[in-house]
């Protein structure tokens, strides 16, 4: 397996447009279209909010009623959620227009939307919008790139990758694209995501094989504790490489999984790295917990707490901070034999051990903390099992853009 430039549009047979829809923003693009013509297996992980947006409802349909999909229409600016049977209709019309100017059916075709939630949306610039989208449709990796911009709405870059791997002699792709910058927690997922591929796989494993890799992935990540409405990740199998059909567990079913959870592991860190007002990626790594489970709850904990967060961007090693959000995780453990250290590009200290603080120089832990990505290391001595999670630094800019979002 390796990393290849591109994003969506890099698997065979799929292309992409985006376009300026003014559908909220004004002098960028708002809007993308994502499209194959050969029918592809689809499957998808949404978001465990109850208050679920009117696009989440009509993908989650689509996903588990095992139809063939052909394309995704998203927007920025307006998250159609708790829009009522209004917000609904947009969906279904939103897949009519698609469906009429792609000719395939209006069941074929997932709708997502991100930005204010309890705005309406106007249909007739979805339409429009897909109306401009169709000719230019293409496999080129500009109109990728464009079509992971279209959706940005704080991120302040846009995220994409795409990763070539080997299943039964056959060259196969994987591509993703993905925004998300606030409203990031975990518990799936935390954030609208798209992924395409050429492999041909069944449905069941494509939907075991998201399931999977999800959990610690993008299940892992938090920027501010906030479950969104609208949150997506979905993936697309168009089976244009022309492998065998996975059909059951083996080597090629391996490949393809692990293949999968590159992308969602570095998409996922991608989202964490750019949370609103960071200007860190926060991560805590556990190891030799008793559980799996415990190991996860441990290291979200630590990555979700308001307290470690500021403590990263005040670049200050204030580790009690880290052992409070472990001991309110609900994991019981003694805190007398855990491990605590903080380290980064410019090195490693060592904070705590057996129930006591260690010596260091805090010049020496400032220096560390002061980097671009920095790994919260607890040893909890308990067991084998290990877990990580993805944050950010919790910053002033952080208050400054959710205070003034809807305007």
């Amino acid at each position: 397996m390796k990393i290849i430039e591109g994003g969506v549009t890099a698997a065979k047979g799929f292309k992409a447009a985006s376009t300026e829809a003014n559908i909220k923003y004004s002098g960028r693009e708002d809007m993308l279209l994502i499209y194959s013509e050969s029918p592809c297996t689809a499957a998808g992980v949404f978001t465990s909010n109850v208050v679920k947006a009117a696009p989440v409802v009509w993908d989650k349909k689509i996903c588990d009623d095992i139809h063939p999909v052909h394309a995704i229409v998203a927007n920025s600016g307006i998250a159609n959620a708790c829009t009522g049977e209004e917000g609904k209709k947009i969906c279904e019309d939103t897949a009519i227009c698609a469906a009429n100017l792609l000719d395939i059916p209006k069941d074929s075709v997932l709708v997502a939307s991100t930005g204010v939630i309890g705005m309406q949306m106007d249909i007739s610039k979805l339409e429009k919008g897909i109306e401009q989208m169709v000719p230019k449709l293409s496999d080129s990796l500009e109109a990728g790139t464009g079509a992971a911009k279209a959706i940005m709405t704080t991120d302040t870059h846009n995220k994409q990758m795409a990763v070539e791997f080997e299943v039964g002699g056959k060259t196969c792709t994987i591509g993703a694209l993905a925004k998300g910058s606030g409203m990031i927690h975990p518990n799936m997922c935390t954030m609208l995501s798209f992924v395409t591929t050429d492999v041909a796989i069944s449905h069941e494993l494509l939907k075991q094989a998201l399931k999977k890799v999800v959990v610690d992935t993008f299940n892992m990540i938090s920027v501010d504790g906030d479950m969104s409405t609208n949150d997506s990740l979905m993936v697309l199998a168009n089976g244009e490489a022309g492998n065998e059909e996975i059909t059951e567990k083996g080597e090629a079913y391996d490949s393809f999984e692990e293949a999968l959870y590159k992308i969602c592991y570095e998409m996922a860190r991608m989202l964490a790295g750019d949370g609103e007002g960071a200007t860190a990626l926060f991560t805590a790594h556990v190891k030799n917990a008793d559980t799996k489970d415990n190991a996860r709850t441990l290291a979200k904990s630590v990555i979700c707490s308001s307290l470690t967060k500021a403590m990263i961007y005040g670049h200050d090693a204030n580790f009690g901070r880290i052992l409070c959000a472990l001991g309110y995780s609900g994991v019981a453990f003694d805190p007398e034999k855990i491990e605590l250290s903080i380290e980064s590009s410019k090195g490693s200290v060592l904070l705590f051990k057996d129930g006591k603080p260690i010596d260091f120089e805090e010049e020496y832990a400032t220096g560390i903390l002061s980097e671009k990505e920095v790994i919260a290391q607890v040893d909890m001595k308990m067991g084998s099992e290990e877990a990580t999670a993805w944050g950010c630094d919790l910053t002033y800019d952080y208050v400054k853009i959710n205070a003034d979002y809807r305007s």
